[in-house]
C-alpha cells in the first residue's frame, strides 16, 4: 500500500483562513480591534519584548495600546493585519537628534570637560541620556548619578566646582519650603546652579498621552508612589517593568513635559557656558 505524506497543517481547506491583507498602520489610519471593538486612529507602532504594539486614540483623546497580530483588526468592516509602515525616505532637511537640536554627522565625542552635571535618581538620569544623550556626548558633558540629595553637601565640598569646572544639578520635586530647596540654597554660588522640577518622581515628566494613559493618577499621601500609579493603571506592580515601558515611549524632547526640558536645557547652557 502506498504511504502518503502530509503537511503539518491538517484543518480541512475549507475550514481554513484566508490570510488577510496587510496594512500599513500609517498616522490616522481608523481601524477597530477585534477583541475590544476599540475603534480609534493609530497615533505610533513600536517595538518591544513581546512584539509590535499599536497605539490607537478615540474620538475622545482615550489611548489603548494593542499588539499587532494576524487579522487583529477591522478596517472598513473587513478584517486586516496591520504591519509598521516603510521607514520614511531621507529628508533633505537637517537631522535633528531627540533634543531637536541639528545633529553632526560623523560627529566624535568631545573629551570630557571638567564641569559635571549630577541627576538626582537613577530614572532621571537614564531619560536625560534617551533625550540628551547625543548632545552631551558632542559637548563633553558627564552626567553622574546622585543617589539621594541629601548627599549633595558632600559631592559639591569633594568637587571643588570653580568658573572652568562648573556643577549642574538636577533634583525631583524642587518646590518652596521642601527639603530639597533648603539644600539647593546651602550649596548653590556662581559656579553651582541647582534646578529641579515639580514632579513627585520624573515618571510625571513623560506626557501621559506619550505611553497611552489619559493622564496620570493621583495616589494617596502615605502610599508609595510608584506602586500606586501602576495599581491605579493595572499594571504589574513591577516598578522596574514600569519604568521600562515608560522609558521606552520616549523617543524626542516632544513626549516630555516642558518643566523638565526647560531645566535640563538650563543645566547643559550652565556648565557648557565659557
Amino acid at each position: 500500500m502506498r504511504s502518503r505524506s502530509y503537511g503539518p497543517d491538517l484543518t480541512p481547506p475549507w475550514k481554513r483562513s484566508k490570510p488577510a491583507p496587510e496594512v500599513a498602520a500609517e498616522p490616522d489610519l481608523v481601524v477597530e480591534e477585534v477583541t475590544t471593538g476599540f475603534c480609534g486612529a493609530v497615533v505610533r507602532c513600536e517595538k518591544t519584548a513581546q512584539g509590535h504594539t499599536v497605539t490607537l486614540e478615540d474620538r475622545f483623546g482615550k489611548h489603548r495600546v494593542f499588539p499587532m497580530e494576524p487579522r487583529g483588526f477591522l478596517l472598513d468592516g473587513k478584517a486586516v493585519t496591520l504591519v509598521r509602515p516603510a521607514p520614511a525616505a531621507a529628508s533633505h532637511g537637517p537631522k535633528l537628534t531627540a533634543s531637536g537640536s541639528i545633529a553632526v554627522p560623523g560627529a566624535r565625542a568631545r573629551v570630557a570637560r571638567a564641569g559635571r552635571i549630577y541627576v538626582e535618581g537613577r530614572h532621571d538620569a537614564e531619560l536625560v541620556e534617551r533625550v540628551w544623550g547625543d548632545d552631551l556626548r558632542i559637548e563633553g558633558v558627564v552626567v553622574e548619578y546622585l543617589e539621594g540629595v541629601d548627599d549633595l553637601p558632600a559631592i559639591v565640598a569633594e568637587f571643588a566646582p570653580g568658573p572652568d569646572a562648573r556643577l549642574g544639578v538636577l533634583v525631583d520635586h524642587l518646590v518652596p519650603g521642601s527639603k530639597e530647596s533648603r539644600i539647593a540654597e546651602q550649596v548653590s554660588g556662581d559656579d553651582v546652579l541647582v534646578v529641579g522640577h515639580p514632579y513627585i518622581d520624573v515618571w510625571e515628566a513623560v506626557k501621559p498621552a506619550a505611553i497611552g494613559i489619559p493622564e496620570w493618577p493621583r495616589v494617596p499621601r502615605g502610599q508609595d508612589w510608584k506602586t500606586g500609579v501602576c495599581r491605579a493603571l493595572g499594571w504589574p506592580q513591577n516598578t522596574g517593568q514600569a519604568w521600562r515601558r515608560i522609558l521606552g515611549s520616549v523617543h524626542s524632547y516632544k513626549d516630555l513635559e516642558p518643566q523638565l526640558l526647560g531645566r535640563v536645557e538650563e543645566l547643559i547652557d550652565f556648565v557648557t557656558a565659557p
